[in-house]
């Protein structure tokens, strides 16, 4: 039986892979969910928070998994972090998956291929910085018409009531990765057909950028977990 970390994405926590968890666990497997640290913290908490100690505590998780084979899995923003984590530990991860993730080659930060994306207005507007600048948190109206527009209403609801402060260090940090570490361990991509956030050309351009991962494609929005949580355990089981 696997073990499967699961990193969350911005502004989210561990809960959101709940429906996941369930089905993953039925199966045999061990599931790790964390709340990364530092996130819904003050300004000094959020201020901390760098990539580098997001990706050293999943590696840590990596390493100390109760059973292999572990598959690390990021969604969203946490494609940032399992990449980093597999450039740390690659001989404790053996497989990567990125659910509708940023996978971003080495030298560029989620910062910098926001630029370079199409503009997204009904995103964009959702966000809004934290009073000290440190971060960022969710303000916009009907922020589940840009999530989880998919997704059962009466999941959707306590989700986006749950959503905390996220910080804003990590994605303006570039990748650090190489061919001999993070190059080595095995990629799925997650990619999710009616994404509203990380939209399905973005996914798409990602995949171009850093390629040899295996695609699998979901019709899905930004929150598989909710809207497509079979399909998505599929997916990751057949990792194992």
């Amino acid at each position: 039986m696997a073990t499967f970390v699961l990193i969350h994405g911005s502004w989210h926590g561990g809960w959101c892979f709940d429906l996941l968890r369930r089905r993953l666990e039925a199966a045999g497997h061990a599931v790790i969910a964390p709340d990364l640290p530092g996130m819904g913290g003050n300004e000094a908490a959020l201020s901390a928070v760098t990539l580098d100690g997001w990706a050293r505590f999943a590696a840590d998780l990596c390493r100390t998994a109760p059973q292999r084979p572990v598959v690390l899995a990021g969604h969203s923003r946490g494609g940032l972090v399992i990449s980093q984590a597999a450039e740390l530990a690659p001989d404790a991860i053996d497989s990567l998956v990125y659910i509708c993730a940023m996978m971003l080659p080495d030298g560029m930060s989620r910062a910098q291929f926001k630029t370079e994306e199409g503009p997204n207005p009904a995103f964009d507007a959702l966000i809004s910085p934290t009073p000290g600048g440190h971060g960022t948190r969710i303000t916009g109206d009907s922020p589940a018409t840009v999530f989880a527009q998919l997704s059962p209403p009466e999941l959707v609801g306590d989700a986006m009531a749950r959503l905390v402060d996220e910080p804003h260090g990590p994605r303006s940090t570039p990748m650090r990765l190489t061919p001999e570490r993070y190059g080595r361990v095995p990629r799925t991509y997650v990619e999710c057909t009616d994404d509203r956030t990380i939209p399905i050309a973005s996914q798409r351009r990602m995949q171009g950028l850093v390629p040899g991962a295996r695609v699998e494609t979901l019709w899905a929005d930004h929150s598989p977990y909710l809207s497509r949580p079979e399909g998505l355990a599929a997916i990751l089981l057949a990792c194992v």
